[in-house]
């Protein structure tokens, strides 16, 4: 009987309050997502519910207590899947915005400077540019005036069309190198 004990980890109370709070803080993690994106996790039902639960909540005490109450059903199940999924959605996010800036440079770039528009063209050859050229008189043309932005946009979309075209076409090339190097 006393082998058994021994073998027993000790956890100490502030380890498990340690624990306890990471759950909590997984669970308002989820609380803050999209329904959407709540029915991809795949949750457990009662889990689920709670997290559904807490965001009707808004009295503060009783959303301290769905919290609590979050992570005791944190605690029941293996975490690490909706840790990783919620890491790579927020790393996605990053992702998105910063792709999404390096565009407005373009943009920005292709308005203010001739030679960026060859720089454009050279970067990304399968750029139609007569059209570039086009949109950004047209901008430019707009600007002048005081109109809407209509071509300013319709630049940004083209720019996002050239980007993603390249990069569906890089990541096809690296697709294929890994299929080929691993047969």
């Amino acid at each position: 009987m006393q082998d058994k004990e021994d073998s027993i980890p000790i956890i100490s109370k502030t380890k498990l309050k340690a624990e306890a709070d990471a759950m909590q803080a997984i669970g308002k993690k989820l609380v803050d997502l999209p329904k959407d994106k709540l029915l991809k996790l795949n949750l457990p039902e009662a889990l689920f519910e709670a997290v559904i639960e807490a965001k009707r909540i808004t009295a503060n005490g009783a959303i301290r207590r769905q919290m609590q109450y979050l992570g005791r059903l944190m605690r029941d199940i293996d975490p690490a899947p909706i840790v990783d999924q919620l890491q790579r959605w927020e790393g996605k996010h990053n992702e998105e915005n910063a792709r999404f800036h390096g565009m407005e440079r373009w943009r920005t770039r292709l308005l203010s400077d001739a030679q960026a528009v060859s720089e454009f063209l050279m970067r990304y050859p399968q750029a139609d540019s007569q059209q570039l050229r086009t949109l950004i008189r047209n901008v430019q043309r707009e600007e002048a005036a005081n109109k809407p932005p209509k071509s300013s946009r319709e630049l940004f979309k083209l720019i996002r069309e050239i980007v993603e075209s390249k990069e569906t076409e890089v990541e096809g090339e690296i697709d294929g190198n890994d299929v080929s190097s691993t047969t």
